[in-house]
């Protein structure tokens, strides 16, 4: 889909007050919608940093998450469960329904993310946080701002992602130090590359939305996406830069 500031209209509107028009009111609902975006985004991210925190410090993380209690594999697994629910069924949802799943899944996350809290030191979990927040503005606004069509890098990234999967699950049978390593390090570069591709499919995707009873539901699936991009690139960040408490 062609770039919507390459519009012809919006050189026309300089001549044409009615078409300016549309085109400011395009401009004002497309930043309006991307900060609804951001804005879910960062206060699930916010909320599943302090759910795992207090988690953590409740003493009730080290209790279930070391052990092999089912409650800790429903931990686990509830928020793949959410994702997919979201995923898979959101045309069926209500928007409402949408957002309420959303912060419920953001929670269930703080509860599984809890564990690095007793791995790493609460230091070096700051630092790698702050440097995937710059790290993450930085790429979502080249993927906002940069007239390059990123749709082609879309299936390599998505084809990496599930290639890193399979790589990690061999490496449960493996245990190689460098394979991890090197997972690590793909696993960072493919959610940068992931950051600025997704933030410009959620751009173009108000085209097709605004106006429409959908937007509120692509503002709800936008911000997981990029949610899911920023939780993935902290945590193989964390591995280069976290400090064992051991």
């Amino acid at each position: 889909m062609a770039d919507w500031r390459d519009s012809p209209a919006s050189t026309v509107g300089i001549n044409n007050p009615a078409t300016g028009a549309r085109t400011v009111g395009y401009d004002a609902g497309l930043r309006s919608y991307m900060l609804s975006v951001y804005n879910y985004m960062a206060s699930g991210v916010l909320l599943t940093g302090i759910v795992a925190m207090l988690f953590a410090r409740s003493g009730y993380a080290a209790q279930i998450l070391m052990s092999p209690s089912p409650l800790k594999y429903l931990i686990m697994f509830a928020p793949l469960v959410f994702v997919m629910v979201l995923s898979f069924g959101i045309n069926k949802l209500s928007t409402q329904t949408a957002q309420i799943l959303f912060w419920v899944y953001a929670g269930v996350m703080g509860l599984s993310l809890s564990s690095i809290f007793l791995v790493y030191t609460g230091g070096s979990i700051a630092t790698t946080f702050f440097a995937t927040a710059a790290a993450f503005a930085g790429l979502s606004l080249f993927g906002y701002t940069t007239k390059k069509d990123l749709s082609a890098f879309g299936t390599f990234l998505i084809m990496g992602v599930v290639g890193l999967l399979v790589a990690s699950l061999l490496n449960i049978f493996l245990k190689s130090s460098a394979l991890n390593l090197a997972i690590s390090g793909i696993g960072v570069l493919l959610f940068a590359g992931l950051t600025a591709y997704d933030t410009q499919k959620i751009k173009s995707m108000y085209a097709y939305v605004a106006g429409t009873d959908m937007v509120g539901k692509t503002i709800v699936m936008g911000a997981l996406t990029l949610y899911l991009d920023f939780i993935n690139m902290f945590l193989f960040l964390l591995r280069f830069m976290g400090n064992n408490r051991n």
